[in-house]
């Protein structure tokens, strides 16, 4: 029953911090570096704040551990009711103030941890912050603290919430921004998949009932007018090697990588990593081979740089001449691409496949820039499909044995 208690008790709410950390693969961890600054409620005697005697050791051994349940709820709890645990320790500090200086500590972390949990609008939280230092002032006055030590708050805590209030609002806002580019990458897939089907409705519908006509009336006429039956058997087959043709065509169409699709979504993925992109506008009428494979080119190196290039620009270049075009990726990160990993390699691979080359130049500290050249002729024949047109060429195939 103890178990069970304490695990509901400890067990990260979906939007709490901790839950938004586990969420995104972080490790929560990284919260408890900011219990260091608890220092100063080991500190406060040597400054003047009382003395090391054993009221300070008692109440010390009493509050701190309360504190740390406070602090860890105000990361575990709901984002609704994380906010009660700062104002916990903010409470902690009011009733200890009379015998215990060094609780000063609790209400800092009190205004600071509120900064960061509540989501009011910054002008609300620093009229909360004045209040919550008046209500300090007030009491550390009636109590006799000297006034200095009262005013010395006001600074400290609004500095320290400031900062941490207006990085809660830039995390609310990347948050915000990454929601939307999911929803316009979600609705572009629906779109492009809305529109795949209504090409092929298009495509084979009309396509299919009239194959599906002429095999029937061939049927029909096999024993009264064999030749009108051949005829008729002789045009289904036509029709099916047209559809095969227009189905090749349109689903070479739908697997090709379009150039200006792939800026459109590196520019997405860079702002996400807050990296700026300049870009020139993609060369036209590229073969769609070519294009396709410059296009995943491009998809690999600027995920490669999101990830790891710790960079802040990045600049695309084309440059198109008469037998071939020239893609430039170059960004000012931190360089020092020694040897090809898989992303490398396997663009490597695709430059070599359409007969050109890439090379890689990545000085260590000096950003790194990547240069692929490709002849704009496709020399390699593109391999069959093995769906729709094998199904076809099958009943054609067989239309024309019998």
């Amino acid at each position: 029953m103890t178990a069970s208690l304490l695990e509901r008790w400890f067990t990260p709410a979906a939007d709490s911090a901790v839950g938004d950390d586990l969420r995104h693969g972080r490790s929560p961890w990284t919260h408890a570096i900011h219990l260091l600054w608890s220092i100063w409620l080991f500190i406060t005697p040597l400054m003047g704040g009382g003395e090391y005697d054993a009221r300070w050791f008692a109440i010390t051994l009493a509050s701190y551990p309360l504190f740390l349940l406070l602090y860890a709820k105000t990361l575990l709890a709901p984002a609704r009711r994380a906010w009660w645990y700062p104002l916990g320790m903010v409470a902690l500090c009011l009733l200890l103030m009379h015998w215990y200086p060094s609780g000063l500590s609790y209400f800092v972390f009190g205004c600071a941890m509120l900064g960061a949990v509540r989501s009011d609008p910054l002008p609300r939280y620093v009229a909360m912050l004045l209040l919550l230092n008046a209500l300090l002032a007030g009491t550390g006055l009636w109590l006799g603290y000297p006034w200095q030590v009262v005013a010395w708050m006001l600074p400290m805590t609004m500095v320290i919430g400031v900062i941490l209030r207006v990085e809660a609002i830039r995390k609310h806002k990347d948050a915000a921004l990454k929601l939307s580019q999911d929803e316009v990458r979600r609705l572009a897939a629906t779109a492009e998949r809305e529109r795949i089907g209504r090409d092929l409705h298009d495509l084979l519908g009309h396509t299919l009932s009239l194959i599906t006509l002429k095999l029937e009336l061939a049927r029909k006429l096999a024993e009264r007018d064999p030749p009108a039956s051949r005829l008729h058997m002789e045009d289904a087959e036509r029709v099916a090697r047209e559809a095969l043709a227009e189905v090749r065509s349109a689903v070479t169409g739908i697997r090709s990588a379009d150039l200006a699709a792939e800026l459109a979504s590196a520019r997405l993925m860079l702002v996400t990593s807050h990296v700026h992109l300049d870009h020139d506008a993609p060369p036209q009428a590229l073969p769609p081979e070519v294009e396709r494979g410059l296009a995943l080119v491009l998809r690999e190196a600027v995920t490669n740089i999101a990830r790891h290039a710790r960079a802040s620009r990045v600049r695309i270049e084309f440059i198109c001449e008469a037998k071939t075009v020239q893609l430039c990726i170059g960004d000012d990160g931190r360089g020092g691409v020694a040897t090809d990993g898989n992303g490398l390699a396997g663009m490597r691979d695709r430059v070599r496949a359409l007969g050109g080359t890439l090379s890689v130049d990545s000085p260590h500290g000096g950003g790194t820039r990547v240069l692929v050249r490709v002849p704009l002729v496709w020399r390699e024949p593109i391999p069959p499909l093995r769906a729709v047109p094998d199904v076809v060429d099958a009943m054609a195939n067989a239309g024309t044995r019998a």
